[in-house]
């Protein structure tokens, strides 16, 4: 019988460095994953939530970076004259292609949020990069097939796709029915999300090219802002109060309890017409009130707005972290239909205050 030999310690040591080294990865893979869902002192990085209107308890939450877009991604469409069935497919698109992420990577040449393809002609790099050219492509596309709205979800967005996985869409369905109702206005109050303490200045400027980027331009038709985008739609007085620009009241008091009085120098008024039809649905403007409200509060950690008055209810980045819609002190003043926001912010407009 031979003798059997003794392992070299050499190689010991060498078995214990490489058991070491995977238990700092593991380690260094946790430390990634709670940075990338929590912020200094142990607090949860920002969230989103969106509530369901029907009262069935259903709720869908998200990131603060996945609002953002999905908030471009239903403007778009509905800028396009695209019904809620249509915002409900791209939605359900992006969330099963990126996560809602516009990511510059994937299959193949695969990029962005719906990860078309510049070499299958969906246009080139930086387009498809640009969240609201993605999707008004995805939604051109969608408009080609007939019938799309009485198509399974999962159909619909397959057509348009062409993926390796067409069974992949539907499972995102009831999330993004939650998302589409509230970001087309349909579900009031039902969208609100946290912003992380110490945020930015806000800029007026980049707020109203924002929404003109999404919207169309005539979403701001009536304000007065200036083309370049420069200047803002309020006109600060030598006292610092002004006012809003539309057909809205003064800009002091539609931030009525803001120290100063300087607000009026930081708010955004989105004009809402209260003629009946808004989208066929009968809701008049307050449908399409809303869409604008709840894409601001979708687009506040970016864009740095602090407060969204609309229909005698707000949203206020500090209350509560951002987790509710309250019924703001002049609610009684909105006007009947329920469109406006009430006395201060007139009764046709949307008010967007950025932080100062």
């Amino acid at each position: 019988m031979g003798r059997v030999s003794e392992q070299p310690s050499s190689s010991i040591g060498r078995g214990r460095l490489l058991r070491m080294g995977a238990a700092v990865a593991v380690l260094l893979a946790l430390a990634g994953y709670l940075a990338a869902h929590y912020t200094g002192g142990g607090k949860r990085a920002p969230r989103c939530v969106v509530v369901s209107a029907a009262g069935d308890g259903g709720t869908y939450e998200f990131g603060v970076d996945q609002a953002v877009n999905a908030a471009t991604i239903s403007a778009v469409g509905t800028a396009r004259g695209m019904p809620e069935r249509a915002v409900t497919i791209a939605l359900a698109t992006a969330l099963q292609e990126s996560g809602l992420r516009n990511i510059d990577y994937g299959d193949r040449d695969s990029l962005g949020l719906f990860q078309q393809r510049p070499s299958q002609g969906w246009g080139t790099k930086k387009q498809i990069m640009d969240p609201a050219y993605s999707a008004g492509e995805f939604y051109k596309h969608l408009a080609e097939i007939p019938g799309y709205t009485q198509l399974p979800l999962t159909d619909a967005a397959q057509r348009v796709q062409r993926s390796g996985f067409p069974q992949a869409y539907a499972k995102h369905e009831p999330d993004a029915a939650l998302l589409a109702a509230a970001l087309t206005g349909r579900a009031a109050a039902s969208l609100t999300c946290g912003v992380s303490e110490g945020s930015g200045s806000g800029d007026a400027g980049r707020v109203r090219e924002a929404l003109t980027r999404d919207f169309g331009r005539e979403v701001l038709a009536g304000t007065g802002a200036a083309d370049d985008g420069k200047s803002g739609n309020t006109a600060p007085d030598a006292g610092g109060t002004g006012s809003t620009g539309g057909s809205g009241g003064g800009g002091d008091s539609a931030v009525a309890g803001d120290a100063g009085g300087d607000a009026a120098g930081r708010t955004v008024s989105v004009p809402v017409a209260v003629a009946d039809g808004d989208g066929g649905d009968g809701d008049g403007g307050a449908r399409r009130g809303w869409e604008v409200a709840q894409w601001a509060v979708a687009q506040s950690s970016v864009l740095h707005i602090e407060r969204v008055v609309y229909a005698g209810q707000e949203w206020t980045a500090a209350s509560d972290l951002g987790r509710k819609w309250r019924r703001t002190k002049n609610a009684e003043s909105a006007s009947g239909t329920g469109t406006g926001t009430g006395k201060g912010a007139g009764s046709d407009e949307v008010l967007l205050v950025m932080f100062r």
